[in-house]
């Protein structure tokens, strides 16, 4: 593990002097950036932890209250949300991208939308932000699509999922060939 981290830190090292002023600034942004959302995740973190510990220990929390449960999940959520976004920033810190994805920013923002229905009291709200929920959640859903659909049609572009990270083409699903290879021999078969 350390020896990973020191070579990443070399290689960061070593490939600064080709980066542009403007490179250098935009790394610089998103290593703060990461450093502040981990210390965000970190005391977020331990509020989870104390908040359930002392509640389930003193009694002061009914795990099967429903508000305890959206409480305690909303926090969770929010947790989740924070880890997305700083994993995000890593595209730009370890320049595997110059910038953050359009489709990564729309799932988190769905992870956002998803929190909120959630935390959310459906019984005291109204019909009029329910709708406007529906329609923000329409919206994004849509949209994602529509982004993931124009990927796919462009040849050479791989297809990443939110929390893909280095490994995304190991959750790809095999060619017809290797999933049946009774089928491949058919195949085979018949064209020969």
């Amino acid at each position: 593990m350390q020896q990973s981290l020191l070579g990443q830190w070399r290689a960061l090292r070593g490939g600064r002097t080709t980066l542009t002023l403007y490179q250098r600034f935009e790394i610089s942004v998103a290593f703060m950036l990461t450093l502040i959302i981990s210390m965000v995740i970190l005391v977020a973190l331990y509020r989870l932890l104390v908040g359930v510990v002392t509640g389930l220990v003193f009694d002061a929390l009914d795990p099967l209250e429903h508000l305890v449960f959206q409480d305690v999940f909303g926090e969770i959520m929010t947790l989740l949300i924070a880890l997305e976004f700083n994993h995000t920033l890593q595209y730009v810190v370890n320049r595997s991208q110059s910038i953050i994805q359009t489709k990564v920013v729309l799932l988190i923002a769905l992870l956002a939308v998803a929190r909120k229905v959630i935390i959310l009291d459906l019984k005291a709200m109204g019909v009029g932000p329910a709708l406007a929920l529906a329609a923000i959640i329409l919206v994004l859903g849509v949209t994602y699509w529509l982004i993931r659909e124009q990927d796919d049609r462009l040849p050479g572009v791989k297809p990443e999922g939110i929390g893909a990270g280095e490994h995304g083409e190991d959750h790809a699903l095999p060619a017809m060939s290797q999933r049946h290879p009774a089928s491949a021999a058919v195949e085979k078969t018949i064209t020969t």
